[in-house]
């Protein structure tokens, strides 16, 4: 085997306060935040002069990780719109299994999310849905039936 595990996965933001905010009303936890920066930083990311802060969320079992970075120097650059339609190339949204899906889009709406397209119901397997949050994030929800 070559990986041992998916660790974690990157979004760079403009308001990491709202966006943290809107991942711990999901139900993710804050592992940490800090400042980032120096040669170490640049070398791995290939920015020289890079100084960002960066937030680490984590699922409640432990086992997926959000990485949050804000940049300040060098200023973030916008490559796609922020309302990118579901068929836009790149990563398109981060899916999260939950409890009670209608409470969860309730709770998120407080946070300004809208649902991309509507609750939906595969089968009697899952009801699904996208809700994008601040910054034109996409996160996908789905309670398993039964």
């Amino acid at each position: 085997m070559t990986i041992r595990r998916m660790d974690n996965v990157l979004i760079v933001v403009e308001d990491l306060d709202a966006v943290i905010s809107f991942f711990v009303e999901l139900g993710m936890e804050l592992e940490s935040r800090m400042p980032i920066e120096g040669y170490w930083v640049e070398r791995v990311i290939g920015i020289d002069g890079v100084r960002q802060d960066v937030a680490m969320l984590r699922t409640p079992d432990g086992h997926g990780r959000v990485e949050l970075a804000m940049f300040h120097t060098p200023k973030a650059i916008s490559a796609k719109p922020k309302d990118a339609p579901a068929n836009t190339l790149g990563i398109r949204r981060i899916m999260f299994a939950v409890d009670d899906i209608e409470e969860v889009v309730a709770r998120l709406r407080a946070h300004g999310a809208e649902l991309v397209g509507e609750l939906a119901r595969y089968e009697d397997i899952y009801r699904l849905c996208y809700v994008r949050g601040p910054e034109g994030i996409v996160v996908g929800l789905a309670e398993q039936l039964g």
